[in-house]
Order: C-alpha cells, then structure tokens, then sequence
C-alpha cells in the first residue's frame, strides 16, 4: 500500500500548503524514540507538539485505557462514571488550590472555548478577555481569536468579538522598547490601564510561559503584579497550561512557579501523557457555585469521555512513581547548560531560554537581532532557514519543533543526560549553516 499517496491525496496536513507534503510514515514508537516504516529511529526531541510528556509505550498508562474500554467504553456527560469521579479525585491532589470543579472535553483549544464561555457567564455583561499578541490558544472560534500569533489572520475578520490585545514579557524584544528590570514591568503595568480604559473586562488569559511563539519565560515579577492587577480590577485569571502544564516546568504547573492561583486553569496535551484526547477546564470554587443556580450551557457529545478520563489517574500515580517533578529539575539545569554552550559556540543563537525542560534557542542573522524568518513567512507559506534546519535535523534522526526563527527544545520529561546529548550534539551540527548566514 503506498502509504504516502493516500495521506497527500486523502488527508489534510495541518496549518501548510498541502503541495510537496511529504510525510514521514512514524509505524511505532517507544521511550523517547519514534520510529518510520524504514526502521529509522528519531529522538523526540519536543515531544512532538509539547505533550508526549511520558514518553511512549507507558505500560500503567495503557493498562488504564484498556481496563476501562473493557469496563464502561462510552456514556452520554449526563450520566456519571466511576472513573470521571476518580479523575476529578486525582485532579484535586495536583491542582493549584483554588481550582475546585471541572468540565472535561477533548483538546486544548475545546478547553479554552469552556474557559471563554464561562467567564463571560460569570462575569456578564462583561464580556471582553484579555489575550497577549505572542499566544496560541487553539484553532476554533473564540481560541483563535484569542490568539495572537499568525494563526489568526487566516480566519479575519471573522473571529469572536471583545478580545483585547496586551503586550507580552518578551525581554529579548520588548514590545515597548525598554529594558528589564529598569522597565519597571511596564508590559504588566499597562495591563491596569486598558482594563480602566475598555470596561466590561471578564478576564484576561495568558499561558504563563508563552508556548509554541517562542517559550518566552516572564520575568519574576511579572506573573505575581499581573495576577495582582486582575484582582484589584475584578476581572478573571485564566492560566492556559495546555504546554506548562504537567511537570514541564518542574512543578505541577507553572503558576507554581511563582506561588499564584487562577480562576480558571485550562489544560489538556499531558494530562492523559497524550495517548488519548483530552481537555481539562478547572473552576475556582466561586465560579463553580454560580452553577448551581445558573445553567451551565455549554458541553458536547464526547464531553467526559470515560476512556479518556482513565489515563488522569494512571499519569498522576505515574508522575509519583517515577519522581518526575524532580527528575525535570535535575534535567532541566543539564538541558540548559548544554543549550547555553551552543550559546557560546554559535553567533547566530541570539537566546536561549527556558526553565524544566521546556526552552527556546532564537537564531539572529546580524547583530541587530534579525530574526531569520518572521510571521508574514510562515503566513505566506515561505520556508525560513530554521525550518530548512529542521528538516536537516530530521535527516540526524532528531525532530525538533520550530517557529519562524526559533526551535522549540521540550523532550519528554523521562530523557536522560545521554539522550539529551544526542539531541543537542546534532543542534550543534546544523547551526554551523546558520552562522554561515550571519551578516557580520
């Protein structure tokens, strides 16, 4: 069966043009390691997008999912399920506090539709979210239109009204043309002055450590003076940890990190460690309560999903089992000690940034901090020279993810020192070909 030919001609390939796709045919895939219908091993080197973050093959994972499609494969949300009880049960012990009640979908982005929704029920008749430039929140409706990213333009105008742009902590290029720390957290700070402007605020929704456009890590205060500001204003605080959450930071969650609890805490990819779909949308207790006398009018057909739900607990029990917060620590400051000696060794790496293992190496053609590709390439479908690395890195036998002018390096959390070597020496191999094209 030419298995090439049916996927161009039969399937869509996600956010590309779909002429010259030429797919790699993955048939199997174990620990860190996926492997082609050729035999060829490749090192996950960013746990595909952000989320196979227990690896493959986990046996206690995959035992859950097949003692649950041998007990109870599927019932309707209005029902309940022993299983959706014990993963609220496990969700509770690894949650930030104030996180209490959840709605369970499918997907990332479906969780951050729940998050829209509800706070605008909450909250009403305000109706506005705040949501940074330098974001990706999902692909349906309201996710989109929060997004900030190019991902966006392809679906103006038509996208959900209300949302309202915010700068981001980007210090390597700061949107206001200032300097950490004598900026003040001036991106933070104006944050208090467009929601004195807008009114009818409901909330502002930002990923705690901005994801696929780059894994820009805010600094300190950052986080804890934005979550200030909301409260002071009474709008909602949604912490979009679809990709920070479940230890890739080293923590539960990354809003551990700086010691700050959400209103709404939006999560999927990791959560089932990605062996099967699934969203995660958790409420304060207060949000949750507005229910009881309020129609919660929101849900789907595959809401709940009881196989889903079985790899919650399984992933926790796992998490514990295996000492991964700690082993993410451990591998995170070896991570970014290699990734800073490519630093040193390469003029064309202008950042390197990151915390867990969760980083971003950002190339620069020129001393200016010339990016090598920018959003207009990658909207008007232009291969940049990082994606040409990318591809050059595939051919080493590692994948890793990238932007316009940035690789995304988040390798499941189970990676050992030997397996990051790997990753990194072939890194080393293909940025020789972006000093080349440094303008001195």
């Amino acid at each position: 069966m030419d298995y090439k030919k049916i996927l161009r001609e039969h399937t869509f390939k996600t956010w590309s043009k779909q002429k010259g796709w030429e797919p790699i045919i993955v048939t199997h895939a174990r620990g860190v390691y996926f492997y082609d219908n050729n035999g060829k091993r490749y090192l996950d080197f960013s746990s595909q997008f952000v989320n196979v973050n227990l690896g493959y093959g986990n046996e206690k994972v995959i035992n859950a999912i097949k003692e649950q499609l041998e007990t109870l494969q599927y019932i309707n949300p209005s029902f309940g399920a022993e299983i959706r009880a014990k993963a609220a049960e496990a969700l509770l012990q690894v949650m930030p506090k104030t996180i209490s009640k959840f709605f369970f979908s499918t997907s990332g982005t479906e969780a951050n539709e729940a998050a829209v929704k509800i706070s605008r029920f909450y909250k009403k008749p305000s109706y506005k979210i705040l949501a940074r430039y330098r974001s990706y929140h999902g692909s349906t409706e309201a996710s989109i239109s929060l997004t900030g990213d190019y991902r966006r333009w392809f679906v103006e105008p038509n996208t959900m009204s209300g949302v309202v742009r915010i700068p981001e902590p980007y210090c390597f290029r700061c949107p206001l043309k200032l300097k950490y720390p004598d900026c003040n957290i001036a991106c933070a700070n104006y944050v208090d002055y467009i929601i004195k402007q807008e009114k009818n605020v409901a909330a502002i929704i930002v990923e705690p450590i901005t994801g696929t456009n780059g894994v820009i890590v805010p600094p300190k205060e950052y986080m804890p003076l934005l979550r200030q500001i909301a409260k002071e204003n009474d709008i909602l605080f949604i912490a979009d940890e679809v990709m920070t959450g479940w230890g890739r930071t080293g923590e539960w969650f990354a809003v551990n990190i700086w010691g700050i609890e959400p209103d709404i805490l939006t999560t999927a990819k990791g959560a089932s460690a990605s062996y099967v779909p699934i969203g995660i949308t958790g409420v304060s207790k207060e949000i949750g309560e507005f229910f009881e006398d309020n129609i919660f009018a929101h849900g789907h057909t595959f809401e709940a999903h009881p196989v889903s739900l079985a790899a919650i607990p399984a992933v926790i029990e796992e998490y514990k089992r295996l000492n991964l917060l700690s082993h993410v620590k451990a591998m995170g400051e070896y991570l970014g000690k290699r990734l800073n000696e490519l630093k040193d060794r390469h003029i064309s790496v202008g950042d390197i940034r990151g915390v867990g293992l969760f980083w971003a190496i950002e190339l620069i053609k020129d001393s200016k901090k010339t990016p090598f590709g920018d959003y207009e390439d990658k909207y008007n479908g232009k291969l940049t020279l990082v994606d040409i690395l990318a591809k050059k890195l595939l051919e080493k036998g590692v994948y890793v993810y990238n932007g316009p002018s940035w690789f995304i390096v988040s390798p499941p959390l189970i990676i050992n020192k030997e397996e990051i070597d790997q990753g990194i020496n072939a890194i080393d191999e293909v940025l020789k070909d972006a000093d080349k094209e440094f303008l001195k």
